[in-house]
């Protein structure tokens, strides 16, 4: 080389793209966490990842998986799928009477690779048992204090976010005056944005003009967010209505997503079937809409308030690294 310097030795097929540093690191925040849980008397879990019941959401896509008895006979068997989330299994415990409960798990979405994705991942993920959405979001802010080490987090409503940042009101504005404002904005409009997508001009407005600006000089946590985006939160009955759900961020990535937990069987029935709809009409499979969640609600969720992390992401944030792939010793690419 030119300035004298030797090359760089390339790296052997068979080894990990994280450094030894890094994983030493990882290991690290695994400790940090579990003590974070622990001190608190959360009560750690284990629970599968191979379900018959699976989270019903737009942007998630589950990874099927045929467990088949003959081994002679690998396509035919029983159909089930590879966890997006805990959430179904760990609400379950809750409903058997369990305590306040967290796990670090993997979990799988397909669909999802990039400098922020990896298809498989790790989620911690943690419900409270008696706590509102006001303990749920401090209790997600002194956990990313503790980690991260950034200070508390700034809680801002949903609604504000959008009138500081991209001068509209998200909970009234109706889609004209959406489309009308990511214009207005500069946001780069998709060919397929139809004009009635209302989340969809949420979404675009949320990414664009928002998420940048969110958890630059401390975390910050959005909170009551469109009832159309509810998910699994409660619904609070203010004028406009909003959904108990809130979500952390820093340096502009979105870092956890939890809800005030909705409890109500029906009302699940009644998302799970409206999302399958959307899920049709975009050419995704639909997803099975009964489940042991539905009959665990009906016999008494707690109150409680849940909350799902991405914990490759906490690592990369405090790592100080640029892309999940330098915290993960074999992503997809050499999995």
């Amino acid at each position: 080389m030119s300035n004298g310097s030797a090359p760089e030795t390339p790296r052997p097929e068979f080894a990990p793209r994280a450094s030894l540093e890094a994983l030493r690191f990882r290991a690290g925040m695994l400790r940090r966490v579990r003590r974070f849980f622990e001190e608190r008397g959360f009560l750690e879990v284990e629970t599968p990842l191979l379900s018959a019941d699976v989270v019903i959401d737009l942007h998630l896509d589950p990874l099927p998986v045929t467990v088949f008895a003959d081994p002679r006979q690998a396509s035919a068997g029983r159909p089930m799928w590879l966890q997006t989330s805990p959430e179904f299994a760990m609400k379950r415990l809750l409903a058997a009477g369990f305590p306040s409960i967290y796990q670090i798990t993997h979990a799988f979405r397909g669909g999802e690779r990039g400098r922020l994705h990896n298809p498989e991942f790790t989620l911690v993920e943690w419900y409270a048992v008696g706590q509102g959405l006001a303990e749920g979001i401090q209790l997600l802010s002194d956990l990313a204090e503790s980690t991260l080490q950034r200070g508390c987090a700034e809680a801002m409503a949903y609604r504000d976010a959008f009138l500081k940042w991209a001068g509209v009101d998200p909970l009234q504005a109706g889609c004209a005056e959406l489309a009308a404002a990511a214009r207005q904005n500069g946001v780069a409009i998709p060919d397929g944005q139809e004009l009635q997508d209302r989340d969809g001009w949420l979404d675009l407005l949320l990414v664009d003009c928002i998420e940048p600006h969110l958890g630059r000089s401390q975390p910050i946590v959005l909170y009551d967010y469109p009832p159309s985006q509810a998910a699994l939160a409660r619904i609070r009955p203010d004028c406009p209505p909003v959904a108990e759900r809130f979500e952390l961020y820093v340096d502009g990535i979105e870092l956890a997503n939890g809800y005030h937990e909705l409890r109500d069987a029906e009302e699940l029935r009644r998302r799970n079937e409206t999302v399958n709809r959307q899920r049709a009409a975009e050419g995704k499979r639909t997803l099975p809409v009964e489940s042991r969640l539905l009959a665990a609600m009906e016999s008494g969720l707690p109150p409680c308030t849940g909350v799902a992390l991405g914990f490759d992401r906490l690592v990369m944030l405090a790592f100080e690294a640029s892309d999940l792939a330098q915290v993960l010793p074999f992503p997809l690419e050499i999995a």
